[in-house]
Formats: structure tokens, sequence, C-alpha cells
């Protein structure tokens, strides 16, 4: 089931700095990035998050952005994440995989439930204006695309 141009799931999740994330708090200031990550094992998780971790604070400071990557790990092994790929931003926990279901879903693999990768783009009045739900572990959506699209009004420029 697709969230493009519905309301988001609400969630509160705890956060690698020891508070809590709620998304509707995060979209009185402006839209949010929620991108879903399958655990603190996948690499191409971490590749993404670093091409996140590059433009989340000129999101914020310039577009009012918030991004809350989304680890469907317990809370110390993403802080162990965090610190060991020196990311600038904070990553929040979903141990049992909730708010990864109510978004891209969530698989069972041999590292217990985990999160299918997902990006979503949504406005400040909480409607998905973009969606990517990862076919591969490797299917992603990058950080700098999702500035652009954003700073174009929700357009894709480079569609064709």
């Amino acid at each position: 089931m697709s969230l493009q141009g519905t309301e988001a799931p609400d969630f509160t999740l705890e956060r690698t700095a020891g508070d809590d994330v709620t998304l509707s708090e995060t979209l009185e200031t402006g839209p949010t990035v929620v991108l879903i990550n399958r655990g603190t094992w996948c690499s191409f998780c971490a590749e993404q998050l670093q091409t996140f971790d590059q433009v989340a604070y000129d999101l914020w400071f310039n577009d009012g952005v918030d991004v809350v990557p989304i680890v469907t790990s317990d809370l110390g092994d993403v802080v162990e994440m965090r610190d060991r790929f020196d990311f600038d931003f904070q990553l929040a926990a979903d141990p049992e995989g909730e708010v990864a279901e109510q978004y891209s879903g969530t698989e069972k693999t041999s590292h217990g439930v985990t999160g299918i990768a997902g990006t979503y783009v949504i406005d400040e009045d909480g409607i998905v204006q973009y969606e990517q739900v990862a076919d591969h572990p490797a299917d992603r959506t990058y950080g700098n695309w999702v500035r652009y699209f954003i700073r174009n009004d929700y357009e894709d420029v480079f569609e064709s």
C-alpha cells in the first residue's frame, strides 16, 4: 500500500541523543524526511545515511526540513552505528519495527525483523509528497536528490 498523497502515520521514537522524536512535532516547523533503514548491519543503509548526513544541516538551516532516520535495531546498536560512521544527525531506534511496518513494511531476515528500506518526504501539512520503497536493499534515494525535490516545490526536476 502506497502512502503517497496520504497523511503520514505519526510516531514517537527514542533517538541516539537520548531524547524522543515525534513526527507531528517536527512538522510544526516544516517538512520532514523520514528514512526507514533495515538495521545497523546494512551497508546500503549506511551509504544512504551518509548522503543525508551531508545535506541534513543545510536542509534544516535553509529550508526548515528535519531529517529523521529510523533504524530497526536496538538503541544501543543504533548509537554505535551513529558513532562508527561519525554522523552529525541523530538516528531513531525502532527495534520492533512498529514504525517501519506503518511505512514501508517489515520482513523477516537472518537478522530478525527488519524494515524494508524506504524514503518519505512529508510536507508541513503531514502529507507524503514522495515515497520510494526499495525493491532491492541497494535501491535507495539519496540526500542530494531529496534536497532538489524539496527546493523545487515537490517536483521531480529530473523526470523526463
